[in-house]
């Protein structure tokens, strides 16, 4: 009775050992497919693509239809009774359904990898089931791209860059530019003395040119408020009323009907009075050298 007990408890311990491996087995096996983005729990429709060349296509990689994803390989065979077939097996949406005449390409990104788009064929309603084949074809591959258009391009262009490089180690080889690099060194050396010069005169200057200008500033406000305070318009008058006197003045000086005015305009007199004035001039002269002439003394 004993026994038969303790060999009950030891395999209920087995059995308990055995079913948590079990389902640990089987969460390890589902959680590897969620990573690879497959739900085993999701119901989906399995279809089969032909190919020549798979080339960066994987398992989990993802099948388009319009840019939008509706799933992804899920196997990949090669075929070995023939060298150019290769069977991609893709598993899409239940409710995905693929018209008859419709082909699936590759398509290849230089970042991403390659992918699978369907190509609906739209003119037919008839539809295949799950499980039918369906055409492979090879889409654009971006690195044959490359390979094809910019590599002949970039080999054209390598000597030209390798003189490029050449003269470019050539002048960096080249005397005349260690010494422009050396008389820049200088002249930086020159511009920050310079600069300390410039920095220490203005810290000892620069408060005296400001108290001047303040100073300035002080008087210009002043002047300011004195011609402020200035009557201009009695200013204006007198200055008004003295043009006026003068140009009176200039007019009568001009005119013939007063004595200034006829001494500075009459010319006939003008020289009336420049010849008397010689006429005297001749007189004074004759009287300093024969005054006998003109006095006379008598003796009684």
């Amino acid at each position: 009775m004993y026994k038969k007990e303790a060999m009950k408890n030891v395999l209920s311990k087995e059995a308990k050992i055995g079913l948590v491996t079990l389902v640990s087995l089987i969460l390890l096996y589902v959680g590897i497919n969620y990573l690879k983005g497959i739900n085993l729990f999701q119901p989906a429709n399995r279809y089969y693509v032909t190919f020549e060349n798979v080339r960066d296509v994987t398992i989990s990689s993802p099948v388009y239809v319009e840019g939008f994803k509706v799933g992804l390989v899920r196997n990949i065979e090669y075929d070995y009774s023939t060298t150019k077939k290769i069977t991609v097996e893709i598993s899409l949406e239940e409710k995905m359904r693929i018209n008859k005449g419709s082909y699936v390409e590759i398509e290849s990104s230089f970042l991403s990898g390659a992918s699978l788009h369907i190509h609906l064929n739209t003119f037919v309603d008839d539809y295949l089931e799950s499980g039918a084949i369906i055409e492979g074809r090879k889409g654009p591959d971006m690195m044959h791209d490359v390979q094809e258009d910019l590599l002949p391009s970039v080999t054209a262009m390598l000597p030209k860059i390798d003189s490029i490089l050449g003269g470019l180690q050539t002048l960096i080889n080249h005397p005349a530019l260690a010494q422009s690099l050396e008389h820049v060194e200088k002249t930086t050396s020159n511009l920050e003395v310079s600069t300390n010069c410039l920095n220490r005169m203005l810290d000892q200057d620069m408060p005296v040119i400001v108290e001047n200008l303040k100073t300035i500033t002080d008087n210009f406000s002043t002047v300011s408020a004195n011609l402020k305070d200035l009557d201009l318009n009695s200013t204006v008058n007198s200055i008004n009323a003295t043009l006026a006197n003068l140009k009176m003045t200039t007019d009568r000086l001009n005119s013939t009907d007063n004595s200034m005015g006829l001494l500075l305009n009459d010319r006939q007199l003008y020289d009336n009075l420049n010849g008397a004035t010689e006429n005297a001039s001749k007189l004074l002269l004759d009287l300093r050298e024969n005054p006998k002439r003109y006095v006379h003394f008598s003796v009684f």
